[in-house]
């Protein structure tokens, strides 16, 4: 791999997502080095690449960062950010909970190196979210929300749950 192009792709990152990407991964993949300069400079992208290439955690990485960046200045409220949606209900899952452990990492990162930063939620609707979570969600907001096509349909068709996610910058 390049070593410019290797240091030139975590250079987009906060310095505590740099350090955690480090410490877990050999170097960035090719999908990653290619996606990441679009992605922080807001453009729409879709990245078409095998299974096993890193294409959701280039996408979260790069969400993650964002919300970092917020909770760093003080800028992070409770509304959602993130829309995260997932083909199947066992697949929303798998990816909150895949999306839990890098975040709870970083985080826990971030305090070692003396940062102070709020905590960071993620969420999950689907077709078995109990009434009470699926209300929990609309009365605070995660930042990231991991759902299903047909959730997220319901959540747009209505009133109180569409004015949720107009706060939405990135959908993945």
């Amino acid at each position: 791999m390049n070593v410019c192009w290797f240091s030139m792709s975590l250079q987009f990152f906060h310095p505590v997502i740099a350090q955690w990407f480090l410490s877990r991964f050999a170097g960035p993949t090719p999908p990653q080095i290619e996606a990441w300069p679009h992605i922080h400079a807001g453009r729409d992208i879709l990245i078409a690449a095998p299974t096993g290439s890193g294409k959701t955690l280039t996408a979260f990485l790069s969400a993650i960062d964002r919300l970092l960046r917020l909770a760093e200045a003080g800028e992070l409220t409770d509304e959602i950010r993130i829309v995260y949606v997932s083909p199947l209900r066992a697949l929303s899952n798998d990816m909150q909970r895949n999306l839990q452990q890098p975040l709870d990492e970083i985080l826990t990162l971030a305090a070692e190196t003396g940062l102070r930063i709020p905590e960071i939620r993620v969420g999950l609707r689907t077709g078995d979210t109990p009434s009470s979570k699926r209300a929990a969600i609309v009365k605070r907001p995660p930042h990231i929300l991991v759902t299903t096509p047909e959730s997220l349909y319901l959540m747009l068709t209505s009133t109180r749950s569409r004015e949720i996610l107009t706060t939405v910058e990135t959908v993945i």
